[in-house]
């Protein structure tokens, strides 16, 4: 062997590189570009120069003769694979293609064959070098890692023969398998489905050659001697393909004489043993040796040239195969973009089997298995890697997949929105469901529905369950409900770090001179004193421009150290995620420890914090940890914010919200995708899903798509807020609003009796009257109306329930197109799932074909008070506004601070488009009192309260948790809606 590596190596045009310990290379290493000869040379992955005499592979050297007609086939490949992939990459700039090889031992032929053919292609490559002694498990593990690796797009091994056992090959992924060794590529290969598989570069190089040569198959009786595997599979198949009549046999087998005497044509697939005499081969008979040696990177061709029929195949064959496995990989780059691609998913929906009457929400979801969300991941296009899996049907989604689909267009936007709802509620979330089943399972169009995470306030409150409901819901309900991946329970941790931090700064404040405080904040370690990244941000932010903790004055240490936080601006406070009425207003610091220091503070809801509004609306972790950082926590006692990078917490906020940024991956009773992302309060903050859900889901759908997420409350606080707030804050541009109205809704606004949760309805919600629903459409309209000040289409979704008689169904559908609306459709979704919003889907596809005319209701840079007054009187239908002395003291500080410019998300009641919550119908001259303005600068807006806000809930007479409960035999859940 060692005498034929020089051989070779010189058909190269590259010297052999010098023996040495295997290398392990982890990043891929980029070979040459593949643009020919250049002027003073190029360099390969040693540094190496190569002459400049033509193509790596080329058999031409000095003095040597022209190489022989089949060195030009090696050469047709390559060419072809070079074009093919500079016709890819002219699409698609940013597409690398790399192939791994792994290879256990120090033979380095194929290593610098791949890598010349590799550099001609314009391939990059990279090779996982193990030692020779590997195991089976070492090398499996490293295949398993390429596999996941996005950034390889074909893997071959470079491995001894009893290696290649069934387990170590078919760890290989079957779409990276550029070698064709895997069952489920011999499979297809089998079966009929060359095109969509990968054969085996050397087999293919047997029949390329044979063909080549003018040797005819038809008819041929072909002997294939000592091959073993996928090898020996192919070459039958290839062979008996072509009209041949194949054979196989083993160098041991007694009727090898006869055999060898029949045979027009003998593959050698392993060296011929010494006792196999060369008499057995017939004169004239066509000789190939194509031994497994060539997987393994030994090229091993002996061939009997006496009996050879003109065609010497040695280095043509391996060469070609490598040339065959450069042009496999280029398939498998070019099968990989298409499938990056815009492409109806080959999603399977779950079929439903709905009941009548309807059954409980909980019933309903354990009635339906969902599929694994692996396999629902891989349906909807996400790779392997793109995703981290809770349990059997819940994962998180990386962010990683935004830089992936960058250049994918995105589809669709839809949001759904709703008319001022009774306490009740009138189904957005159902309609959300149903519409994204009727979509996806029903008209075969790739939609997502993206939906906020529920408190468990509420759960264990007064509302129960927020997945839905009826045939329109996400499953499992129980996993929904309850924690989900912890994205609330990281927002408590991290909201309530940075309570502490507050009131311990204060503390430690009030308490030390200025040298102790900066002392232990800059200590000693090691007799090394540093400032850590973030107090060197301060340092910045304060115009002290120095590195040395020991060279600031005593006034700069003074400066740097006191944050000098006046208690009684203090706006953060503690959350945890369960209505408590009793600590919406606690005392804090009474233990002797505190020195005396206390004050009065109070609890919020996990989801009112303003770091949930961050999560929502951010767009990166660099973002989130940005918008963390400048929440302003306080003012100083000179008026000045005081933000959670002053106190030095920035960092550990966003180790704690590490995961909660991914947003989390479920599925509806059919099967098609949900987003589950996010819970802002919609009262304070902007009641909607993340934006970074809305973003991954909108380029997985794909341009002809559908993403269909959902506001809070009606369409005057969620809409509203959605467009003024998350619009600007992700810069998509909606299609089509979906309006949610039902029947006793409008009969309530238009002077039916009042409705209470948990209280039977009356019987004018019942039974049918007309009139009461044409008095109430007026709210109905009125949304609408608001909807257009946007530019965007409108969809009024009624959705029905079983006491809705046709009568007052037809009417509100009537009454809503002369309203503007571009179409009216009643939804039976909760009764029958998808099929029941399929009017609705059709609708809403219609009308995203319209040309969106979206606009702001304001400009930005307009004056605090007048953004107040636009939203009031052109959403509310307010006469004006009324600000209280400290609303107006508010908005001059924020001016003087500099957040005028932020946009306004206001705090009202969701049951009347007036601050009043007995109002129903369309208010008229009112006038909008502004008890109080405050500000989430993080999240990147001013709320104005309207009225009176409370921010903790808190519980009934009879919670919601007397219902809920736990089958200890079963671990099921009990009583969850």
């Amino acid at each position: 062997m060692s005498a034929r590596l020089p051989l070779v190596l010189r058909q190269l045009g590259r010297p052999p590189r010098p023996p040495g310990p295997p290398r392990r290379l982890r990043e891929p290493c980029r070979a040459a570009s593949g643009s020919g000869s250049q002027s003073g040379g190029q360099e390969g992955l040693s540094g190496q120069q190569r002459p400049q005499d033509g193509p790596a592979w080329s058999s031409q050297g000095p003095g040597s003769p022209a190489p022989p007609a089949r060195d030009s086939i090696a050469r047709e490949v390559i060419q072809n694979s070079k074009e093919v992939l500079h016709l890819l990459q002219e699409k698609n700039p940013a597409f690398k293609p790399v192939l791994a090889i792994i290879q256990a031992g120090d033979e380095n032929l194929m290593q610098e064959i791949n890598q010349n053919l590799a550099e001609e292609a314009g391939l990059n490559i990279t090779h996982v070098c193990l030692p020779p002694d590997s195991s089976e498990d070492e090398i499996i593990d490293e295949i398993l890692k390429m596999n996941e690796d996005t950034r390889v797009h074909g893997l071959a091994l470079q491995i001894s023969e009893d290696l290649f056992s069934s387990k170590v090959l078919n760890a290989l992924n079957p779409e990276k398998d550029v070698d064709g060794v895997t069952d489920v590529n011999l499979g297809k290969l089998v079966r009929g489905d060359a095109h969509e598989c990968f054969v085996s570069p050397v087999a293919r190089a047997v029949i390329e050659l044979l063909e080549k040569s003018g040797a005819s198959l038809d008819g041929k009786k072909i002997l294939v001697v000592g091959a073993h595997g996928s090898l020996d599979a192919a070459l039958q198949c290839l062979f008996q393909r072509r009209g041949s009549m194949t054979m196989n046999s083993q160098w041991k087998t007694p009727q090898l004489q006869s055999k060898l005497h029949e045979a027009d044509i003998v593959i050698l697939g392993s060296p011929k043993p010494e006792e196999i005499p060369l008499t057995w081969i017939q004169p004239g008979t066509t000789v190939l040796n194509c031994f497994h040696d060539l997987l393994s990177g030994k090229l091993s061709c002996s061939s009997p040239r006496a009996h050879l029929n003109g065609l010497i195949a040695e280095d043509n064959l391996g060469l070609l195969a490598a040339a065959l496995r450069i042009q496999n990989m280029v398939s498998s780059g070019r099968r990989w973009l298409r499938e990056q691609q815009h492409r109806r998913w080959r999603l399977h929906s779950l079929k439903l089997q709905p009941l009548s009457p309807v059954p409980s929400d909980i019933e309903i979801s354990r009635a339906q298995t969902p599929k694994a969300v692996d396999i629902l991941a891989k349906e909807i296009g996400l790779l392997a890697d793109e995703i981290e899996i809770y349990g059997k049907s819940k994962a998180k989604v990386r962010l990683s997949l935004l830089e992936r689909l960058k250049d994918q267009a995105d589809g669709k936007y839809v949001l759904v929105a709703g008319i001022t709802p009774t306490p009740l509620g009138e189904g957005k979330s159902t309609v959300t469901i149903g519409l994204v089943q009727a979509l996806t399972a029903h008209l075969n169009v790739n939609s997502f529905a993206c939906l906020r995470q529920p408190s468990q306030g509420p759960t264990f409150g007064v509302k129960g369950g927020a997945a839905g409901g009826g045939y329109a819901q996400v499953i499992p309900m129980e996993e929904f409900n309850l924690h989900l991946t912890g994205d609330i329970h990281a927002i408590t941790a991290a909201n309530n770090l940075l309570a502490a931090a507050i009131d311990t700064r204060i503390l430690h404040e009030n308490t030390q001179t200025d040298k102790a405080l900066y002392n232990r904040l800059v200590p000693l370690v090691n007799g090394v004193r540093e400032f850590s990244e973030i107090q060197l941000a301060r340092l910045k932010k304060l115009g002290i421009n120095k590195t040395d903790p020991s060279m600031l004055t005593e006034e700069e240490m003074s400066k740097f150290a006191r944050l000098n936080i006046d208690p009684t601006t203090i706006t953060w406070q503690r959350v945890l995620d369960t209505n408590d009425r009793f600590l919406r207003k606690i005392t804090i610091g009474q233990a002797s420890t505190e020195k005396g220091y206390s004050r009065q503070a109070q609890f919020d809801i996990a989801v009112a914090s303003e770091i949930m509004a961050v999560l929502a609306l951010t767009d990166s972790l660099k973002d989130m940890k940005e918008r963390l950082g400048r929440m302003v926590v306080a003012s100083d006692k000179n008026g000045q914010p005081v933000t959670a990078e002053d106190l030095g917490v920035t960092g550990a906020l966003t180790v704690l919200m590490k995961d909660a940024i991914k947003p989390n991956l479920m599925q509806t009773l059919e099967g098609t995708p949900v987003f589950v992302h996010a819970g802002p309060f919609a009262n304070i903050a902007h009641g909607n899903s993340s934006v970074l859900a809305d973003k991954i889901a909108l380029k997985l759908v794909g341009e002809e798509g559908f993403v269909v997420t959902e506001a809070g409350f009606g369409a005057d606080i969620g809409m509203e807020k959605f467009f003024n707030i998350k619009c600007r804050a992700s810069g998509l541009v909606p299609n089509v609003v979906v309006l949610v109205a039902t029947v006793r809704a409008l009969k309530m606004h238009g002077g039916g009796p009042s409705v209470t949760a948990g209280v039977p309805l009356k019987k004018e919600y019942t039974e049918e009257n007309i009139q009461l629903v044409a008095d109430g459409c007026c709210n109905l309209q009125k949304q609408i109306q608001i909807a257009q000040l946007f530019g965007v289409p409108v969809v009024v979704a009624l959705n029905v329930f079983k006491t809705d008689t046709r009568a007052e169904i037809d009417l509100v559908c009537e009454l809503a197109k002369r309203a503007g609306a571009f179409d009216a459709v009643p939804c039976h979704h909760w009764s029958v799932g998808g099929k029941g919003s399929v009017d609705l889907a059709r609708a809403v596809r219609e009308a995203a074909n319209k040309r969106s005319r979206f606009r702001f209701l304001y400009d930005i840079q307009l004056p605090i008070v007048e953004k107040i007054r636009a939203i009031a009187q052109s959403v509310y239908g307010a006469k004006d506004i009324e600000l209280s002395p400290e609303a107006q003291s508010k908005i001059d500080r924020y001016t003087q601070q500099g957040f005028g410019n932020l946009p306004i998300c206001m705090a009202k009641t969701h049951l009347s488009l007036s601050h009043q919550p007995e109002r129903k119908g369309v208010p008229r001259d009112f006038i909008l009192p502004i008890s109080d303005v405050r500000a989430s600068i993080g999240a990147g807006f001013i709320y104005p309260l309207v009225g009176t806000m409370s921010t903790m809930p808190g519980l009934p007479t009879r919670p919601c948790f007397y219902d809920i409960d736990l089958d200890a035999e079963t671990e099921q859940v009990k009583g969850l809606f």
